[in-house]
């Protein structure tokens, strides 16, 4: 999963934009995110054949991703979570050994 960073403010953004959202620079450049995060929210999602988890992961570089959670039984706010390396759109799984 990459981020913008912008060169001038050192902001992280996601999803890429032409212009910083911080400061309005325009010379951005892509990075590697560390591929972790926390759950600021979710809902889990019945009205499937199969129920999934849909949240909002807060990265540790700061920016908010929409995304799924998968192998998390029992999902929780603040709850860590890992990027799933090789899956796109990106999902991410539990990091607290729960």
């Amino acid at each position: 999963m990459m981020l913008q960073q912008c060169r001038t403010c050192r902001r992280f953004q996601h999803y890429p934009r032409v212009l910083c959202t911080g400061c309005g620079g325009s010379e951005l450049h892509d990075v590697p995110a560390a591929g972790t995060g926390t759950v600021d929210s979710f809902t889990v999602v019945h009205r499937a054949e199969t129920p999934y988890t849909l949240a909002r992961v807060r990265l540790t570089e700061g920016p908010i991703v929409l995304t799924h959670l998968i192998d998390v039984a029992d999902p929780r706010c603040d709850q860590p979570v890992r990027l799933v390396p090789g899956r796109e759109p990106p999902v991410f799984r539990s990091d607290d050994g729960l």
